[in-house]
């Protein structure tokens, strides 16, 4: 498990609501909101269960991302979208109780 994310001395941890994350209103993975979630990353180009990770993103940067045959990936962010045409993002705070499709 990676590490923990704090957003302040001491986090009262609660559960706040489920994304579901659909492919033709399939839905092929959830992330239940516990804490100050980041954004979700979607792969175009890798299929099935491996297509989607949650994480933390910044407003703008670099984020590291592996794939699922492990290759590292340089994705540059501005204003917390990715900047690339094969792999998208969306902010979870933003499709709290909703499904999104991709």
């Amino acid at each position: 498990m990676g590490e923990i994310y704090k957003c302040c001395k001491e986090p009262q941890i609660t559960y706040l609501a489920p994304v579901n994350i659909n492919i033709n209103e399939r839905t092929i993975g959830s992330v239940d909101v516990w804490r100050c979630a980041g954004a979700v990353i979607v792969s175009k180009l890798q299929k099935g269960k491996d297509k989607w990770k949650l994480v933390r993103l910044r407003n703008n940067g670099i984020i590291k991302y592996e794939t699922a045959d492990e290759k590292i990936l340089d994705l540059k962010i501005e204003d917390y979208k990715i900047v690339d045409d094969f792999h998208t993002s969306f902010l979870v705070e933003d499709h709290l109780n909703k499904a999104v499709e991709i």
